[in-house]
């Protein structure tokens, strides 16, 4: 539901953080309102220790629900793995928070088809996770034959209705950064799907016009995407402008403009293909701004003001709440949330940082003026 009314000032709350810099909102005259279900995050990287207690305030104070990526040191591989995660995530969850963590297995080489049968019985474990090896961020314990020593765990995913969730690039040093999301598509994904045509399949992150295409080309319900705010908003130039943008840095990297504007089109038609997934992935500044930075793009506190200026601007805001809070659990088969939330159209600072004892994060647009501001209904 949209309207325009007359709204009291408040300032943004961050809950667990020492903030720097402003975030004074201004609040003169009508402000446009959106009420949404509660959205979902379909693709969330929540860590461990220290920061997971940092971070899980601020993606529960937005969203209902999030699917937990398993990537950690050492990997999520097991159900019972994925409860003991699961409960240190509850444990660090404000008083009171209703979140909702939906728990993932990551897939290797040596992983059971017996394992699929307890994920799926324990009522806690609602997709597996590929990624290749190296791909990514704690990727190395990642999957190097997927149709030899994976296939018999992916037809068990098949019987129990698993969804597979997918880095999508190959890690061929001869490919192209650039071109890794194509090449996995023509030489992995494609060929997957052919062999099993109903295993639910989920292409994460995407940041390609090739992977639009793909997503559109497979009988829906089958496969779909999910979709960052930063492959909306942002293209490969933001990672060079004024000098280099460690945090603009993320894989799947950013691509090209006509990439970028593919993916908008895409999610902003109200397809339901594709979905919410923020990949947000947090890291200390230091982990960030050192020679060799880690890949990753902390958006959870943004997330949600940065998909409504990505609706807005296409006019397509009535496609928003589908996008973002009921195309995911459709897919996945849940229930779509009761509860609502509201966007309002209200300038507010993103602060500079989060400090925290044992470092700082830099969130996504640090110190930029955003227009439209998340609070519970």
């Amino acid at each position: 539901m949209i309207k325009t009314s007359f709204l009291p000032c408040k300032t943004l709350k961050f809950p667990l953080a020492k903030v720097e810099g402003s975030r004074q909102l201004k609040c003169e005259g009508p402000r446009m309102e959106l009420t949404l279900v509660q959205p979902d995050d379909w693709h969330l990287h929540l860590r461990d220790g220290e920061l997971l207690q940092a971070v899980v305030p601020h993606s529960a104070n937005h969203f209902g629900r999030a699917i937990v990526m398993p990537n950690l040191k050492p990997p999520v591989t097991t159900t019972a793995a994925a409860v003991t995660y699961r409960e240190s995530i509850l444990k660090a969850l404000p008083t009171g928070s209703n979140f909702n963590p939906l728990m993932t297995l990551y897939l290797t080489d040596s992983t059971s088809p017996d394992e699929i049968k307890l994920a799926r019985s324990s009522k806690v474990v609602f997709a597996v996770k590929l990624y290749p090896a190296g791909a990514t961020t704690n990727s190395q314990d990642g999957v190097t034959d997927l149709f030899g020593r994976c296939l018999p765990v992916l037809e068990q995913m098949v019987e129990h209705n698993m969804p597979l969730l997918v880095h999508g690039e190959v890690t061929d040093p001869s490919v192209d950064v650039f071109d890794r999301e194509k090449v996995f598509i023509d030489t992995v994904l494609r060929p997957l799907i052919q062999r099993l045509p109903k295993l639910k399949v989920v292409m994460e992150h995407i940041t390609t016009m090739d992977a639009v295409r793909f997503v559109e080309s497979c009988e829906e319900g089958f496969v779909a995407a999910t979709v960052t705010p930063q492959h909306l908003l942002l293209n490969r130039n933001a990672l060079f402008q004024g000098g280099l943008q460690p945090h603009n840095y993320c894989l799947p990297v950013l691509k090209r403009e006509i990439h970028r504007q593919a993916i908008v089109s895409a999610v902003t038609s109200g397809s339901k293909r594709f979905f919410l997934g923020s990949d947000s992935a947090p890291h200390e500044r230091r982990r960030k701004e050192c020679p060799c930075g880690c890949a990753g793009i902390y958006n959870a506190p943004v997330a949600l003001a940065l998909y409504a200026k990505v609706f807005e601007e296409a006019g397509a805001l009535d496609k928003l709440e589908a996008f973002t809070s009921l195309n995911g659990p459709d897919f996945y088969g849940l229930p779509r949330n009761t509860s609502k939330i509201k966007l309002i159209k209200t300038s507010w600072k993103v602060p500079e940082s989060f400090s925290f004892s044992f470092g700082d994060i830099i969130p996504m647009f640090a110190g930029e003026t955003l227009e439209w501001q998340a609070s519970s209904s």
